[in-house]
């Protein structure tokens, strides 16, 4: 069933499959070999335009905590990810990119986010880190989701999956 997400986006409507995750099973010796991976997969999406060369679009503007807690940066959504109901570590639904100082953007973390289409409320993990939900949508008629951010390449004093990066600014 077809479900319009309004989501990450603030304002940008994204069309996607609502579906429970099954996070694809990673044969890993532990999460810092994922890790690792997952750096090896998404090293080609250092800039936006090699992101949009591969499919995701631009879906927020640069998103900072209104409470202080640190910054997300600017979401690239692949929708055609969103789509599948499986998780891939390997192929992250969303590219979080950071501005720096001379204009550019610059690729800091990736996030995963599945939707709750069956209320089962069953929690995906990403090795052994659970995501974060389930929760309701950012807006719009966004469904439950599960979401993890992952910090691969700003060190975040928060932690590798806080939702927040203090060390991200807009």
């Amino acid at each position: 069933m077809k479900t319009s997400l309004t989501a990450i986006a603030l304002g940008v409507t994204i069309v996607g499959a609502a579906a429970t995750a099954n996070v694809a099973s990673a044969t890993r010796d532990s999460d810092g070999a994922l890790l690792t991976d997952v750096r090896a997969a998404t090293a080609r999406y250092h800039s936006p335009a090699q992101a949009e060369e591969a499919g995701y679009v631009q879906a927020s503007p640069c998103e900072i905590d209104p409470d202080g807690a640190g910054g997300m940066g600017y979401h690239y959504v692949n929708p055609t990810l969103l789509e599948d109901p499986e998780i891939d570590p390997l192929r992250p639904e969303i590219l979080l990119y950071a501005p720096r100082s001379n204009g550019t953007l610059e690729l800091v973390g990736v996030e995963y986010l599945t939707f709750d289409a069956d209320g089962r409320f069953d929690t995906p993990s990403f090795g052994s880190v659970a995501f974060d939900g389930p929760m309701p949508g950012h807006g719009g008629d966004m469904p439950v989701h599960y979401d993890l951010h992952v910090w691969l390449y700003e060190d975040n004093p928060s932690g590798m999956y806080a939702t927040w990066n203090p060390d991200v600014t807009c």
